[in-house]
């Protein structure tokens, strides 16, 4: 989870301190196993931004691919390293505020899950503009979109119409709508789609 100032990065170690990690299911999200199954998504470079516990590096490392994860809050930063290494699995693991960091080179795919639902709305451009940024011409964004029905959050709602406004047919190709029967434990679900980069920033 990202915004860019030190207080956001307080709040959210608080939360992890606290245990106030409802977003967090103990396991990679089915979402992902979808992707996977239907050979969309294949080993390669990949970003995991607002990682939290890195469930989903996990579950990529172990298929091989090269995973890049980053979060704001220091604690689940600290707990997927531990993870990782039980596991005997390699991942790069950054603990920084999203909007001031930079890649070292682009990336074949983001993964987006919990980032831009816990970003306020005012930030979401900025956010899309840095997704675009990172990925490699032809790269993809592995978007889960919330949806809440509500106007306060985190988690915000990611309203489909707002989100064709956000990502731009001039800069993304988006993919037809992928159902799954993923349903969190609070009621909501996610609208899934994959976005491939087309045009450079």
């Amino acid at each position: 989870m990202f915004c860019d100032n030190s207080n956001k990065s307080n709040e959210w170690e608080s939360r992890y301190q606290q245990g106030q990690t409802g977003w967090d299911r103990g396991a990679p999200s089915p979402n992902l196993d979808y992707w996977l199954d239907a050979d969309l998504l294949t080993p390669c470079r990949i970003l995991i931004p607002g990682c939290g516990n890195g469930h989903e590096v996990i579950a990529l490392a172990e298929k091989g691919f090269d995973v890049t994860a980053i979060d704001i809050a220091p604690s689940p930063i600290n707990n997927l390293k531990k993870a990782l290494d039980a596991k005997q699995l390699n991942a790069t693991l950054i603990q920084a505020d999203f909007f001031t960091w930079v890649p070292e080179q682009q990336f074949d795919a983001i993964y987006e899950q919990t980032s831009l639902c816990a970003l306020p709305p005012e930030r979401w451009q900025a956010y899309e503009a840095c997704l675009h940024n990172w990925l490699t011409l032809r790269g993809k964004l592995f978007a889960q979109f919330m949806q809440t029905g509500k106007e306060d959050g985190p988690p915000f709602h990611c309203d489909i119409t707002t989100m064709t406004d956000l990502f731009t047919v001039d800069k993304w190709h988006w993919s037809k709508q992928h159902e799954t029967s993923v349903i969190h434990s609070n009621g909501l679900f996610e609208r899934l789609y994959v976005l491939e980069k087309n045009s450079y920033p």
